[in-house]
């Protein structure tokens, strides 16, 4: 029987429980860095189960190239199974006990050009954060002087360089005008990266099918192949959609069948993406001249649900469309 080890990763130290028989650890292991990665190699070949938290894709690929198997599971589904206080010993416990529970999806090991598409997302992510708080506290500023902004990123570093004197004071100004150099600098490291993702489409045959799909640009295509990966171990379109929390949260009990707004599961920056593009595709539903039934379909939902609801539904049809695309290996056909 191969043995089953659970690993609680951490940045110095790597809390190891081995298992021979299923819910009991035979042995316990407390291991540096460099002791951990000896271990992998010393061990014979072993079943792991990891969290999948930060740095466990970089281990899980180390594994595998040793010889083992891993697997990966999300870590809110791993927290239920800790019995007493939160020590390393206790999560990887839980990891051994979560294993057993086989209506826990695991978390497929990414790959090194998955990884690449997401740490790109994430920085720009970031970036796009540090430029929207700098322009609203530019904003904030100039309103206790009597300066109102119209609201949009555009008006903001013009109307800052605009200045005239006397308007604030100058150490104010000064900083000011540091602060728009600084959104000029995010801008443009913004673009570089849309510019490096621009490259990496070319080069990912799969992340080229998404963008087929209306509402589904360049973000969206690569930051769908970079944080799901392989569509496949999807049974459906539907159940794509619930992994990105894009489905009704149920509460039903008996006979009585309650379905409630989305569940908001699975990863926010995803479905963000997803329902920015529907709202554009609800946008030119109206305005084409030869409609088709799902435009129809559109116009019918924009009218009873609104532009909410009507925005969610329809990314949830895209991440279906997406799903059809992916693993049919086709270009979108209406």
């Amino acid at each position: 029987m191969q043995h089953t080890i659970a690993v609680d990763l951490s940045k110095n130290v790597f809390q190891v429980a081995e298992s021979e028989h299923p819910g009991k650890v035979s042995r316990k292991r407390r291991l540096t860095h460099g002791q951990f990665e000896r271990y992998l190699g010393a061990c014979p070949p072993s079943r792991f189960v990891l969290e999948a938290c930060g740095s466990a894709h970089h281990w899980g690929r180390e594994i595998q190239s040793k010889g083992h198997t891993v697997k990966l599971l999300p870590p809110h589904h791993v927290r239920r199974y800790r019995a007493g206080d939160k020590t390393d010993a206790t999560d990887a416990k839980a990891l051994l006990e979560a294993d057993r529970n086989e209506a826990i999806h695991e978390v497929p090991v990414k790959s090194t050009d998955q990884e690449c598409l997401a740490a790109l997302h994430r920085l720009r992510a970031g970036y796009m954060t540090t430029r929207t708080a700098r322009l609203n506290a530019a904003r904030g500023v100039l309103r206790e002087f009597g300066i109102n902004i119209p609201v949009g990123a555009k008006h903001v570093a013009p109307a800052v360089l605009a200045l005239e004197e006397g308007a604030v004071p100058v150490p104010v100004r000064v900083v000011l005008q540091g602060m728009v150099e600084e959104v000029y600098g995010l801008e443009d490291r913004i673009a570089s990266i849309e510019h490096q993702l621009e490259g990496l489409v070319e080069q990912t045959p799969l992340a080229q099918y998404p963008l087929t799909i209306p509402g589904v640009g360049l973000l969206t295509a690569t930051a769908l192949v970079g944080f799901v990966g392989d569509f496949r171990r999807f049974p459906s379109g539907r159940h794509l959609a619930a992994y990105l929390g894009l489905t009704p949260r149920e509460h039903s009990s008996g006979e009585k069948r309650r379905l409630g707004g989305i569940s908001k599961r699975g990863d926010t920056y995803l479905r963000t993406l997803l329902i920015h593009g529907a709202r554009t595709v609800l946008m030119w539903a109206g305005k084409r001249k030869t409609q088709r039934a799902t435009d129809q379909w559109m116009i019918e939902l924009l009218r009873r649900r609104g532009r909410n609801i009507a925005a969610v539904a329809v990314a949830n049809k895209m991440a279906r469309w997406v799903w059809v695309v992916a693993t049919e290996h086709r270009e979108f056909r209406r």
